[in-house]
């Protein structure tokens, strides 16, 4: 047999959950050819696996990359890091189907300006991303606050029946097309407005598709149960699952309240299919929103608008500058970024452990001064958490970021070392492996990993890029179309 690439005796992670072994892997065109204890054949290429752990691409399950894949297609911060497939169009926002008449709304603005937002329907997004040919694959939900922005005149009430009929119609069109499902970033002012019976009209054009919905809790603070129960609800109307991002409870009052939380998760999954992603820090990231002005806990601006001069500095710094108070301070510099250390330790570490727990970085691009979860998520799982910590074992962090997640949302004949999938693979050093990126220099590359390929190809050796971008649209299981 003559194949690509061939790695040898490496230890072998392969993404199920199960425990490591020794293997060769070899590589022929896009997919993992073969898999076994010393595989005899002509190889292109041999890489020594010896003392490596070679594990499935990992998936950044809550991504906004949206419009990053097609302007900075290299993208460096994921790939960097071992991911090798993004979901973007998370927290009701997404690059398409949009059509702007002006500056996109908060926070829809994470993404881009007006001129990125060139895409009116999901395919005219499919065909920019495979345009560009970014690093890494990417697949995409829908916003609902995309939508919403695209049908209503005023984002702060909620949809009239003609408005849903106009949204329904286009989320099943992007279904067709291709997306993962639906996104709603209920904690928005954008979205906020927007009663369940909304989603819940929304979502009923899932369950046809086997798509999935994803939410932005109507709020993570003290209110989070009967958010979670609204999110649980909204599924059960559609039949359809649900993911609940970046799982937390925010504020100083909501601290250890994970356990409540968790509760609630495990008692909704023995009657409908439910999990949640996270990310491993205690900080958040988001636009400056006044509703979370508190001295309860640090808040770090990231940009402003008005300010910028003032990025990288907290609020408090900046209102005993001005003479202000922290509210005031916060309506002057808006509109804005800001990071929220507003999480405990424990919680974090509660949420992530827990078996129904995906990883996502959340990691926000376009920001200035972004929040080091951008390039640094995974590998901070995988050695802070799993190696440091003894949090899992790691096979269950792994798991974490690869099989689970690409059986959650439905991605084909990804995130397992499985014969005939497809070669998103990972060599990394289990000893070494460790995110550099900090608050303080948040963009900088992590520790450890070696080599990336995506789709066969080695798109990152040795802490460099190769050039060979390899990566595409992915379609999701429910897609009945013809993918290109």
């Amino acid at each position: 047999m003559e194949y690509d690439v061939v790695i040898t005796q490496a230890s072998l992670i392969d993404g199920s959950g199960s425990a490591p072994y020794i293997a060769d892997v070899a590589i022929r065109g896009e997919r993992i050819q073969a898999i076994g204890p010393a595989l005899a054949g002509i190889a292109r290429h041999h890489i020594a696996g010896q003392g490596l752990v070679l594990a499935p691409g990992f998936i950044d399950v809550h991504t906004h990359d949206d419009t990053n894949v097609i302007r900075t297609p290299e993208m460096q911060p994921k790939l960097s890091q071992g991911v090798t497939t993004v979901i973007v169009g998370n927290c009701g926002i997404s690059a398409a189907p949009v059509t702007l008449t002006g500056a996109p709304p908060d926070p829809m603005n994470l993404l881009g300006e007006q001129a990125d937002f060139c895409y009116p329907t999901l395919s005219a997004y499919i065909d920019a991303v495979n345009q560009a040919g970014p690093s890494v694959n990417v697949a995409a939900l829908v916003g609902h606050t995309a939508l919403r922005q695209n049908h209503m005149d005023d984002l702060f009430r909620a949809a009239r029946p003609d408005e849903i009929s106009a949204m329904r119609t286009q989320l099943s069109q992007a279904l067709e097309q291709g997306a993962l499902g639906l996104s709603s970033g209920l904690a928005y002012a954008s979205a906020n407005a927007a009663p369940a019976a909304e989603v819940m009209a929304l979502v009923e054009e899932l369950s046809r598709f086997d798509a999935i919905y994803t939410t932005h809790l109507r709020t993570e603070f003290e209110g989070i149960l009967d958010a979670m129960e609204e999110a649980f609800a909204t599924g059960r109307h559609g039949r359809v699952p649900v993911v609940i991002s970046h799982l937390k409870c925010a504020g100083a009052g909501n601290w250890g309240r994970t356990v409540q939380t968790l509760a609630a998760l495990e008692l909704a999954a023995r009657q409908q299919d439910v999990a949640c992603d996270c990310y491993p820090y205690a900080a958040s990231s988001s636009t400056l929103d006044l509703k979370q002005v508190t001295d309860d806990f640090d808040i770090f601006i990231t940009w402003s608008a008005p300010h910028p001069e003032l990025a990288g500095r907290t609020l408090a710094e900046i209102a005993a500058l001005w003479q202000l108070s922290l509210y005031q301070a916060a309506e002057r510099l808006m509109p804005a970024g800001a990071v929220y250390h507003c999480m405990a330790e424990e919680d974090v570490r509660r949420v992530l452990a827990h078996p129904l727990c995906m990883v996502g970085s959340d990691g926000l691009p376009n920001d200035p001064h972004p929040h080091p979860r951008l390039w640094g998520a995974f590998p901070r799982v995988l050695g802070h958490y799993s190696r440091d910590q003894g949090l899992f074992s790691l096979a269950e962090a792994v798991h974490k970021m690869t099989g689970l997640s690409a059986s959650r949302f439905g991605l084909v004949d990804r995130g397992l070392l499985k014969p005939g999938y497809f070669a998103d693979l990972v060599l990394f050093d289990p000893e070494h492996i460790q995110d550099s990126a900090t608050f303080n220099h948040p963009c900088t590359p992590a520790q450890g990993i070696h080599q990336v390929w995506v789709n066969g190809i080695l798109s990152y050796q040795d802490g460099l890029a190769t050039g060979r971008r390899q990566g595409r649209f992915l379609y999701p299981r429910h897609y009945r179309g013809e993918a290109q």
